[in-house]
């Protein structure tokens, strides 16, 4: 076969397969047909949502502290001497009940110095004794010398008048001018004596309240001898021993009073000025100024409507109820929080250690104080607040995303101030996608509505009430 055949066959088959082509490419054309229109609908997300309503609210402030006693008693000796009786059980920690007797010192010397003052006293009555009775024999003798002198000044007048007629010598008449100014000088002496005895009382006396003050004092030395224990006491450090030699203001050992503790917690201020508000009397001022003005807040602020409970650190379970008692002055310097006082009365009365300690010195304590809000408000789980916005399930069961204004956290809630009113339904649910308009299937969590309400009064805490 010629080169000329070979290229007609390639090109005839070329044009063969180009008409099969068009013939296939007007048949499928001519048979096409329109494509099917599927109208889908998007699916719903399921989600939870609870009910907007404003719930009574406990507002609480918390901080912590460290326990103390309510009351110390540093024993310090008053007088020397040696240390003659020790309690057996003087030991640092040891619980003694009141009126016992924890330390005596040697009483001899100021047993002698009692019976010299009551010695003193004795002799100082007698003299005063002597003293009345002589001053009323002086005013016996003063009486009948002026009797004497009376009758001699009536004679002295009769011989004066005879001598002036010469019936009478001079030398008589001078004998009777003698005994007359003897009988006067006699009752000038018994009056010069009457008048100095006021003065002789007057030192007596002193003498006397000397004296009786040098014995009181004696006995006061003798009873600070006896150290005995004023209230039922817990005893901290002990430093004397039997037969030791102590001085004038020796500490002794120091004890602590078993009939309350206390506890001053630091608390940020923001939380005490929301609870001191809401514990304040009807029309009184907000707590802002008695704060930053230092006032007696016992008198602006109801302290017993603040319930005040106390929980060990580190151990569950273990808590005391009490009573916040006073605010201390001014702000602590390191942390600037307020220092609020919590009193627990009778810390050992329940103790059954190990299991529940009684409130001892140096324990680390957290605080929550609480008082009822004035006012319901709209509490919401803090965890639905996505940064400054809510999620709501609207009318039409479509996703609506809010902004809010939260006036405050408190614990697992959040407190809204704007943005919310009472009967919308709020998104509990963390979505992946959150798109405005989003069709929901909403589910009401009555469950979390209930807890939510609890928290809001204080019950739904991980602590319970002591």
């Amino acid at each position: 076969m010629s080169p000329w055949t070979r290229r007609l066959g390639r090109g005839l088959a070329v044009l063969i397969g180009v008409a099969v082509g068009v013939a296939l490419l007007v048949f499928f054309v001519a048979n096409r047909q329109s494509p099917e229109r599927q109208e889908t609908t998007a699916s719903a997300t399921p989600v939870r949502f609870v009910e907007v309503c404003p719930l009574e609210l406990r507002l609480e402030a918390r901080g912590h502290g460290v326990a103390r006693p309510a009351e110390t008693w540093q024993a310090t000796a008053n007088v020397a001497g040696r240390v003659v009786e020790r309690h057996p059980e003087l030991e640092s920690g040891t619980l003694l009940p009141e009126g016992t007797l924890l330390v005596a010192l040697d009483p001899s010397r100021y047993e002698l110095a009692i019976a010299e003052a009551e010695a003193e006293l004795a002799s100082l009555a007698g003299e005063l004794a002597q003293l009345e009775a002589e001053e009323e024999n002086t005013r016996r003798l003063l009486g009948l010398e002026q009797q004497a002198l009376a009758l001699a000044e009536q004679e002295l007048t009769r011989i004066e008048r005879l001598a002036a007629s010469g019936s009478v010598s001079s030398s008589r008449r001078d004998e009777q001018r003698r005994s007359t100014l003897g009988q006067r000088q006699a009752v000038a002496s018994l009056e010069n004596s009457l008048a100095l005895l006021p003065a002789r009382r007057e030192v007596l006396e002193a003498q006397r309240e000397r004296a009786a003050v040098r014995l009181a004092q004696a006995r006061e030395d003798l009873a600070d001898t006896r150290f005995v224990a004023p209230y039922d006491l817990r005893l901290a450090d002990v430093e004397v021993e039997l037969h030791q030699f102590v001085g004038t203001g020796q500490r002794l050992f120091q004890a602590e009073s078993l009939a309350a503790a206390e506890v001053e917690a630091h608390i940020p201020i923001a939380m005490m000025r929301r609870l001191l508000a809401a514990a304040m009397p009807a029309g009184a001022s907000d707590a802002a100024p008695v704060l930053a003005e230092g006032l007696d807040l016992a008198e602006r602020l109801d302290f017993p409507a603040v319930q005040a409970d106390l929980f060990l650190a580190g151990a569950e379970g273990v808590g005391w109820a009490g009573e916040l008692v006073r605010v201390a002055s001014g702000l602590d310097p390191a942390t600037r929080t307020v220092r609020a006082v919590v009193r627990v009365e009778h810390p050992y009365r329940d103790a059954r250690p190990p299991d529940r300690p009684p409130l001892q010195r140096d324990m680390y304590v957290r605080t929550r104080l609480s008082a009822p809000s004035p006012e319901p408000r709209l509490v919401i789980p803090a965890s639905t607040v996505h940064q400054g916005e809510v999620w709501l399930v609207d009318n039409e069961d479509r996703l609506e995303r809010r902004a809010v204004s939260v006036a405050f956290e408190q614990g697992n809630l959040a407190v809204v101030a704007d943005g919310l009113e009472p009967g919308e339904r709020l998104v509990v649910d963390d979505l992946p996608a959150a798109i405005a308009g989003m069709a929901l299937d909403p589910r009401r969590d009555e469950a979390l509505e209930a807890r939510v309400a609890e928290q809001a009064l204080g019950q739904g805490h991980e602590e319970a009430r002591p």
